[in-house]
């Protein structure tokens, strides 16, 4: 499905978000720097279901002495985070692997910080995808999640609920996707609440878990700390 949207990907998601997903991520960034004011300096970062690799380069400039790692199963997807990373200053700091996030072929505590982007709800073994987080992450490490979530508000809900399961499948069917784009607002019933969400991570092994609520509750970043 994702081999077959991908040279509408990235389009797709600027237009479906409204242009909000420039600011989603930079700010799940910046929320992830204050959690780990009191940590060590990021050193290895790894971008699971990286896409396009959107998050991955950006990491890389936001920490700019950090190896950045993007990791997708789409292989397709990899080919063209790779061309767009190349031109970049970062190129020499970023790589790409084809991986599963369930079993990631990389060592044990290997990374500073684990983090994804509107990945979560792809998981079908949500719980196992998070200790496998844990499993890569050097002692005091952080994972960041960024999600689609449930507004709070009923209004917003609704309003949510309009507009994400109706115009987005709409605007999927328009550039001929319609079934991939059907699916993604039937991937968010899938998922848990924000506080299921929570009791995952921590018992995944991250006893510190924060959710920082972005746009009235559209997205949320969570934020787990590993001992």
């Amino acid at each position: 499905m994702f081999t077959h949207i991908v040279r509408r990907y990235d389009w797709f998601d600027h237009a479906a978000s409204m242009g909000n997903d420039y600011l989603w991520r930079p700010r799940a960034l910046w929320d992830l720097d204050r959690f780990r004011a009191r940590e060590p300096p990021v050193e290895r970062v790894l971008d699971i279901g990286c896409g396009t690799g959107d998050l991955t380069r950006l990491a890389a400039r936001y920490f700019p002495t950090a190896k950045v790692v993007g990791a997708d199963f789409t292989e397709a997807m990899l080919h063209i985070a790779d061309a767009r990373t190349r031109p970049e200053p970062t190129a020499p700091r970023v790589g790409y692997l084809r991986a599963n996030a369930r079993r990631l072929p990389v060592p044990t505590g290997s990374f500073d910080v684990v983090m994804s982007a509107f990945v979560a709800r792809n998981l079908v073994d949500l719980a196992g995808a998070f200790r496998e987080f844990r499993r890569v992450l050097r002692p005091r490490g952080t994972v960041l999640t960024l999600e689609i979530t449930e507004p709070s508000s009923p209004l917003i809900g609704r309003l949510f609920h309009a507009y994400f399961d109706h115009v987005v499948p709409w605007l999927g069917a328009a550039v001929h996707s319609a079934g991939p784009y059907r699916y993604l607002p039937n991937s968010l019933r899938s998922l848990p609440p924000p506080e299921g969400m929570v009791r995952l991570m921590q018992e995944a092994g991250f006893p510190r878990v924060e959710t920082h609520p972005q746009s009235m509750g559209i997205v949320t970043s969570y934020l787990a700390g590993a001992e």
